[in-house]
Protein backbone atom coordinates (compact mmCIF):
# COMPACT_ATOMS: atom_id res chain seq x y z
CA UNK A 1 0.00 0.00 0.00
CA UNK A 2 1.34 3.42 -0.98
CA UNK A 3 1.34 6.46 1.25
CA UNK A 4 -1.62 8.54 0.20
CA UNK A 5 -1.76 12.18 -0.61
CA UNK A 6 -4.64 13.09 1.63
CA UNK A 7 -6.91 16.05 1.71
CA UNK A 8 -9.90 16.86 3.81
CA UNK A 9 -12.70 19.40 3.73
CA UNK A 10 -15.93 20.25 5.47
CA UNK A 11 -19.25 20.49 3.63
CA UNK A 12 -21.97 22.94 4.62
CA UNK A 13 -25.53 21.92 5.41
CA UNK A 14 -27.52 23.05 2.36
CA UNK A 15 -30.94 22.77 3.97
CA UNK A 16 -31.66 19.45 2.25
CA UNK A 17 -28.47 17.44 2.72
CA UNK A 18 -27.20 17.87 6.30
CA UNK A 19 -23.59 16.76 5.75
CA UNK A 20 -21.56 16.58 8.95
CA UNK A 21 -20.97 19.69 11.06
CA UNK A 22 -18.13 18.15 13.11
CA UNK A 23 -16.17 15.77 10.85
CA UNK A 24 -14.54 16.42 7.46
CA UNK A 25 -14.58 14.26 4.35
CA UNK A 26 -11.14 12.70 3.86
CA UNK A 27 -9.82 11.76 0.41
CA UNK A 28 -6.84 9.39 0.24
CA UNK A 29 -5.43 9.83 -3.27
CA UNK A 30 -3.64 6.85 -4.80
CA UNK A 31 -3.34 4.83 -1.60
CA UNK A 32 -4.19 1.57 -3.41
CA UNK A 33 -2.53 2.38 -6.76
CA UNK A 34 -0.40 -0.78 -6.64
CA UNK A 35 -3.24 -3.08 -5.57
CA UNK A 36 -6.85 -1.90 -5.97
CA UNK A 37 -7.91 -5.53 -5.43
CA UNK A 38 -6.64 -5.28 -1.84
CA UNK A 39 -9.13 -2.57 -0.84
CA UNK A 40 -11.84 -4.81 0.61
CA UNK A 41 -9.39 -6.98 2.53
CA UNK A 42 -7.75 -3.88 4.05
CA UNK A 43 -11.07 -2.33 5.07
CA UNK A 44 -12.21 -5.61 6.63
CA UNK A 45 -8.91 -6.10 8.48
CA UNK A 46 -9.45 -2.69 10.12
CA UNK A 47 -13.01 -3.61 11.19
CA UNK A 48 -14.75 -1.71 8.37
CA UNK A 49 -16.99 -4.55 7.23
CA UNK A 50 -20.40 -5.19 5.69
CA UNK A 51 -18.54 -4.55 2.45
CA UNK A 52 -20.00 -4.53 -1.05
CA UNK A 53 -18.78 -3.79 -4.60
CA UNK A 54 -20.76 -1.77 -7.16
CA UNK A 55 -21.16 1.79 -8.42
CA UNK A 56 -22.48 4.88 -6.64
CA UNK A 57 -26.10 5.94 -7.02
CA UNK A 58 -26.71 8.79 -9.45
CA UNK A 59 -28.81 10.78 -6.98
CA UNK A 60 -28.01 12.59 -3.74
CA UNK A 61 -28.26 10.30 -0.74
CA UNK A 62 -26.67 9.98 2.67
CA UNK A 63 -26.59 7.77 5.74
CA UNK A 64 -27.49 9.41 9.05
CA UNK A 65 -26.63 6.38 11.19
CA UNK A 66 -23.13 5.41 10.06
CA UNK A 67 -19.90 6.59 8.41
CA UNK A 68 -19.02 5.08 5.01
CA UNK A 69 -15.75 4.44 3.20
CA UNK A 70 -15.60 4.07 -0.59
CA UNK A 71 -12.50 2.64 -2.27
CA UNK A 72 -12.23 2.88 -6.05
CA UNK A 73 -11.49 -0.61 -7.32
CA UNK A 74 -11.54 0.22 -11.05
CA UNK A 75 -12.16 3.04 -13.48
CA UNK A 76 -12.61 6.71 -12.73
CA UNK A 77 -15.47 9.05 -11.89
CA UNK A 78 -16.62 12.44 -10.74
CA UNK A 79 -18.56 12.27 -7.48
CA UNK A 80 -20.56 15.20 -6.10
CA UNK A 81 -20.35 15.43 -2.33
CA UNK A 82 -22.55 17.57 -0.09
CA UNK A 83 -25.54 18.36 -2.30
CA UNK A 84 -25.94 20.52 -5.41
CA UNK A 85 -23.62 23.27 -4.12
CA UNK A 86 -21.13 20.77 -2.69
CA UNK A 87 -17.72 19.67 -3.88
CA UNK A 88 -16.97 17.69 -7.04
CA UNK A 89 -14.26 15.11 -6.46
CA UNK A 90 -12.51 13.29 -9.29
CA UNK A 91 -11.45 9.79 -8.27
CA UNK A 92 -9.65 6.93 -9.99
CA UNK A 93 -8.69 3.35 -9.20
CA UNK A 94 -6.67 3.31 -5.98
CA UNK A 95 -8.35 6.32 -4.36
CA UNK A 96 -10.47 6.20 -1.18
CA UNK A 97 -13.13 8.60 0.09
CA UNK A 98 -14.08 8.56 3.78
CA UNK A 99 -17.56 10.02 4.29
CA UNK A 100 -18.69 11.03 7.77
CA UNK A 101 -22.33 10.26 8.62
CA UNK A 102 -24.70 12.69 6.92
CA UNK A 103 -22.49 13.41 3.90
CA UNK A 104 -24.48 13.55 0.69
CA UNK A 105 -22.94 11.79 -2.28
CA UNK A 106 -23.88 10.98 -5.87
CA UNK A 107 -22.20 9.85 -9.05
CA UNK A 108 -22.01 12.62 -11.66
CA UNK A 109 -20.23 10.60 -14.34
CA UNK A 110 -17.91 7.64 -14.51
CA UNK A 111 -16.12 5.25 -16.82
CA UNK A 112 -17.93 2.06 -17.83
CA UNK A 113 -15.65 0.03 -15.56
CA UNK A 114 -16.09 2.33 -12.53
CA UNK A 115 -16.49 0.23 -9.37
CA UNK A 116 -16.13 1.01 -5.68
CA UNK A 117 -15.87 -1.12 -2.57
CA UNK A 118 -17.95 0.30 0.27
CA UNK A 119 -17.80 -0.61 3.96
CA UNK A 120 -18.91 0.60 7.39
CA UNK A 121 -17.36 0.59 10.90
CA UNK A 122 -18.10 -2.76 12.54
CA UNK A 123 -20.40 -3.64 9.63
CA UNK A 124 -23.20 -1.32 10.78
CA UNK A 125 -26.05 -1.43 8.27
CA UNK A 126 -26.57 1.97 6.67
CA UNK A 127 -29.94 3.63 6.41
CA UNK A 128 -30.77 5.37 3.14
CA UNK A 129 -31.77 9.02 3.28
CA UNK A 130 -32.58 11.33 0.42
CA UNK A 131 -33.16 15.08 0.45
CA UNK A 132 -36.05 15.58 2.85
CA UNK A 133 -36.41 18.82 4.82
CA UNK A 134 -39.19 17.20 6.92
CA UNK A 135 -36.84 14.50 8.27
CA UNK A 136 -34.01 16.92 8.90
CA UNK A 137 -34.20 17.35 12.68
CA UNK A 138 -34.21 13.59 13.25
CA UNK A 139 -31.36 13.06 10.76
CA UNK A 140 -29.24 15.76 12.44
CA UNK A 141 -29.77 14.12 15.84
CA UNK A 142 -28.77 10.70 14.45
CA UNK A 143 -25.64 12.16 12.79
CA UNK A 144 -24.50 13.75 16.07
CA UNK A 145 -24.83 10.39 17.83
CA UNK A 146 -22.67 8.35 15.44
CA UNK A 147 -19.40 7.61 17.28
CA UNK A 148 -15.99 8.15 15.75
CA UNK A 149 -14.67 4.71 14.69
CA UNK A 150 -11.76 3.19 16.59
CA UNK A 151 -9.78 2.46 13.42
CA UNK A 152 -8.92 4.20 10.17
CA UNK A 153 -10.26 2.04 7.28
CA UNK A 154 -6.94 2.22 5.41
CA UNK A 155 -4.25 2.42 8.13
CA UNK A 156 -5.89 0.91 11.21
CA UNK A 157 -4.47 2.40 14.42
CA UNK A 158 -2.83 5.32 12.60
CA UNK A 159 -3.93 7.46 9.67
CA UNK A 160 -5.87 10.64 8.96
CA UNK A 161 -9.08 9.53 10.70
CA UNK A 162 -7.25 9.67 14.05
CA UNK A 163 -5.88 13.16 13.31
CA UNK A 164 -8.91 14.77 11.68
CA UNK A 165 -11.95 13.11 13.23
CA UNK A 166 -11.89 14.52 16.73
CA UNK A 167 -15.29 15.42 18.19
Amino acid sequence: MATANERSFFLKDDGQVPNNPELPVIVYEGVFNENPNGIEETFNRHNWTGSWSDGIFGYHHYHSNVHEVLGVKSGYATVLLGGDAGERVDVKAGDVILLPAGTGHKLVEGSEDFEVVGAYPEGTSPNMKERDPAGRAQALQEIRNVPVPETDPVYGDTGPLHRKWVK
